[in-house]
């Protein structure tokens, strides 16, 4: 622990240097001027100080023994903050104002080693990391984040990112160092992509996925730097199609699912997890991965009021759901519960895969049960949100149904407490529909 002495009417901080940093300060004892005359002060100043002083001196046992590649970097740019500048190449250094210069020589103290020379004065390279190698550094930076992520979601947020960083690295005509991409690279890639669209009649929906992806990857990366003002290349980067029609996914027609799809033998041939979580999502307004990623005990089947229980999961079953509002209860009711306690143990033939939704699509499309071409099974849910909505139910409640942000749906801060399992179970019956015989 640091104390403080004074010396010629001012007040240094005195602190005995800890055995783990003695091989990176032979000092046994470190004196920093705490700038004051003032004992009051001095004490008010000493835990800052002794903070810093620490923060070097890890930065210095990083410098000296890196673990990772980009440790001696990050250790620099720490050093140089608790200096209070930031980090900055010396070819930068020696392009500007000498000022700056001599302002950093004069930083430097006598017991100073040499690695808080490099940090000050810009001695240490800036990290090569190259694009082909940025999915796999982004991946291990945000590990914690994607902690929740089963196998199958993890490949889900490799792929788009993996194919951004190929078609950037295609546009440029080969690989080069993540911190030499620029605002010129990243317009590179928008011209590579304008030319694909005008071309292969690709949407601009396609490219702008491909840039949001490149931003995301950057700042994730520059972040890990701890970089004073990292670079945007892609802000601002996108395609815009004046004429372009926003769409959205169609709704299936409610007296189309009572008539073909509840009609009997409608579901020949398919198999039964595949029709069940069908008839679940017509019921519940849940999306088709909520359903069929289940763990196998996330369908309570034995409670006062039956249902699913939609949330992240860790362990052996863990798995990522789209955000904290789509954690929800979701009641079961007419069809969906018949068909849930089929299947109390969920759906193991599709957890974690994404092999349900061309499976359900390419049946109903075969067998003529679609209402045309543009529809898909995941209309089930935006059909389940207009019935609740044809019954006068308010736009807050049908969010909290259906999983989303009701601050976002209503605009402002959200109070009071969530809807409870029976309010829940009220509004869902409201819209059950009637169960056929043949499958009850």
């Amino acid at each position: 622990m640091a104390g403080i002495i004074q010396r010629n009417g001012r007040w240094h901080l005195r602190m005995r240097v800890p055995q783990r940093y003695r091989l990176v300060e032979p000092r046994a004892e470190i004196h920093r001027s705490l700038r004051t005359e003032s004992a009051r002060e001095a004490m008010r100043r000493l835990p800052a100080a002794e903070a810093a002083i620490l923060a070097e001196l890890d930065a210095l046992l990083v410098m000296g023994a890196p673990r990772e590649p980009d440790d001696v970097f990050k250790a620099a740019v720490a050093l140089a903050a608790s200096r209070g500048v930031s980090y900055r190449p010396a070819t930068e250094l020696s392009n500007g104002p000498l000022n700056e210069i001599l302002e950093r020589l004069d930083m430097l103290q006598k017991s100073d080693s040499s690695k808080v020379a490099d940090a000050l004065l810009g001695g240490v390279d800036v990290p090569q990391l190259k694009l082909s190698d940025l999915v796999a550094e982004v991946e291990r930076i945000c590990a914690h984040d994607n902690r929740l992520k089963n196998s199958s979601q993890m490949r889900l947020w490799r792929n788009p990112r993996h194919r951004a960083v190929a078609n950037l690295i295609e546009a440029l005509g080969g690989d080069k160092p993540v911190l030499e991409l620029g605002v010129a690279d990243a317009k590179t890639h928008r011209k590579w992509w304008r030319k694909r669209i005008e071309i292969e009649g690709l949407k601009s929906d396609t490219a702008n996925k491909d840039f949001s992806n490149m931003a995301s990857l950057l700042s994730h990366y520059y972040e890990s730097l701890d970089l004073d003002d990292p670079p945007r290349p892609y802000s601002g980067i996108s395609i815009r199609e004046k004429n372009a029609k926003k769409t959205r996914k169609l709704e299936i027609p409610v007296e189309w699912m009572k008539e073909k799809w509840l009609a009997p033998g409608a579901f020949d041939g398919l198999n039964e997890e595949a029709r069940d979580i069908l008839l679940i999502s017509i019921e519940t307004g849940c999306r088709q991965a909520e359903i069929h990623d289940l763990p196998s005990d996330a369908i309570v089947l034995d409670a006062e009021i039956p249902h699913l229980r939609v949330t992240f999961e860790d362990g052996d079953e863990k798995r990522e759901i789209k955000n904290g509002s789509s954690v929800r209860l979701v009641p079961l009711v007419g069809i969906a519960l018949a068909a849930a306690k089929r299947h109390p143990q969920g759906f193991p033939r599709y957890r974690n895969k994404r092999s349900y939704s061309n499976l359900i699509n390419k049946f109903l499309r075969n067998r003529g049960l679609m209402p045309s071409g543009k529809h898909t099974a995941g209309g089930t849910r935006h059909s389940w949100e207009s019935r609740l909505k044809s019954t006068g139910l308010i736009n807050d409640d049908r969010a909290e149904m259906m999983g989303h942000s009701v601050g976002s749906a209503r605009g402002r801060e959200v109070y009071g407490d969530e809807m409870d399992l029976k309010r829940r179970l009220k509004l869902a019956q409201m819209v059950a529909l009637e169960v056929p015989n043949h499958l009850k």
